[in-house]
């Protein structure tokens, strides 16, 4: 799409092109006329979807020269990295344009900080934790915001830092919120209610053209690491199926772990490769777990394991995301005429890793419903949530509802068998 279309002010179009912006990314079109139009909107797309820019463009489009001390625009983000990269966003596409702009993330004295805040400022870049402090010192004021951005949303998230976020957009009063995230699931969703109301959800994909060719790909979504553990239990329970499964964990201590709660039928069905502890059932090599008739588990810690030979594995499952997708990727992609299903389990703070994964494949991975008899663990209690979708009428009452999309609403359970037991078939076959 051209930029003109976005109805950017000529000075903007300059700067986008001056650049090496040459076209409006899918995500901006969707949402520029609704920031500039003074919507609460919530942003979903992939890494290098053009989030960033996204709001930078509106925010510039509706900042008016002032000479006011208090900031018009708080911007919260992860870390000081993110609040250098768009800070330099900001002087990119503003060229010739006297801003004032300040970044908030240092951990020591902020008394330099508060000084230059005083003097006036139009846009604070922070983090939550670094903003919620020069605040509680009469440093920020928030009298006069217009616009309250969260960039990064389900980083801030994972790294627990709901509660700065929430507190720092109640004491702000009524404004625009902008949430920007690559994914939004339930903890997501329980901060945000607590300052949006019907926010608009406007989410774009960008997958990519190119599809790599993959082994049978599910995921099932569950909300902690003891359902996990439920879910495994059941699903080995058919070891018609699941007769030689290797399970992909993080670190020796959770396969340690992980080992500790599997319900074996038989000694020596579940066992670690390089155990924790010499006393633990085990194997040294995979070789010697695929030989070994009455072994059906086999627990690998992803860290110092890589290039493991998994011919003749017909089922993995990662319990845990690889910290580096390269990892999973390595697995996932097809080789030979072999048929493997590839299992993932993920909790909310995971899936923004699944939808990097995705991006690299080109595609989505199938989600596959939880079985009806798993045994959900209680530990960590998830309030609905109400959020207003794009497409469809506000519902009444208060709060925020957010549907479930359809992809993710899949009622069919692969999990216990269809797809494994036709996959099994064509093995012996």
């Amino acid at each position: 799409m051209s930029l003109d279309k976005l109805k950017l002010s000529k000075p903007l179009v300059t700067a986008m092109n001056d650049a090496g912006y040459i076209s409006a990314k899918e995500i901006q079109a969707k949402t520029m006329s609704r920031i500039i139009g003074g919507q609460d909107i919530i942003a979903v797309g992939p890494e290098g979807c053009g989030k960033t820019t996204t709001y930078v463009l509106g925010v510039l489009m509706k900042l008016k020269y002032s000479t006011d001390e208090a900031p018009k625009v708080l911007i919260l983000v992860p870390d000081g990295e993110r609040v250098e990269a768009v800070i330099a966003e900001f002087m990119l596409l503003s060229k010739n344009r006297d801003l004032r702009i300040i970044g908030l993330y240092g951990t020591g004295g902020m008394e330099e900080e508060i000084n230059t805040l005083l003097d006036g400022i139009d846009i604070v870049v922070a983090t939550p934790t670094r903003a919620r402090a020069v605040y509680l010192k009469l440093g920020l004021n928030l009298n006069r915001l217009q616009t309250f951005i969260v960039d990064d949303a389900e980083v801030i998230v994972k790294q627990g830092m709901q509660l700065p976020v929430a507190e720092l957009a109640r004491s702000a009063g009524k404004v625009q919120h902008l949430i920007f995230t690559t994914v939004v699931h339930d903890k997501l969703n329980l901060m945000i209610d607590q300052f949006m109301n019907f926010p608009v959800t406007i989410e774009v994909e960008d997958l990519g053209e190119s599809k790599a060719e993959t082994h049978a790909l599910l995921l099932y979504q569950v909300p902690n690491f003891k359902t996990k553990i439920n879910l495994l239990n059941l699903l080995l329970r058919d070891d018609e199926v699941f007769d030689k499964v290797i399970v992909f964990v993080n670190s020796r201590l959770t396969a340690q772990k992980l080992s500790n709660n599997l319900h074996a039928a038989k000694p020596g069905a579940v066992a670690v490769l390089n155990p924790l502890f010499f006393d633990e059932e085990g194997f040294d090599h995979i070789d010697d777990f695929k030989v070994t008739p009455e072994a059906r588990v086999l627990i690998v810690a992803n860290e110092g394991f890589s290039g493991l030979d998994l011919s003749g594995i017909h089922f993995m499952f990662h319990f845990e995301l690889p910290e580096e997708k390269e990892t999973f990727l390595s697995r996932a992609v097809k080789e030979g005429e072999e048929e493997v299903v590839a299992i993932t389990f993920a909790t909310d703070l995971e899936l923004a890793e699944v939808r990097k994964i995705e991006q690299s494949l080109g595609k989505k991975i199938e989600v596959a419903a939880l079985p009806d008899d798993l045994v959900i663990d209680k530990s960590v209690k998830v309030q609905a949530v109400k959020t207003r979708k794009e497409t469809e009428d506000a519902p009444k009452g208060g709060g925020a509802y957010h549907e479930k999309k359809e992809s993710n609403s899949k009622s069919y359970n692969y999990g216990i068998g269809q797809k494994a037991k036709m996959t099994m078939k064509k093995k012996h076959g």
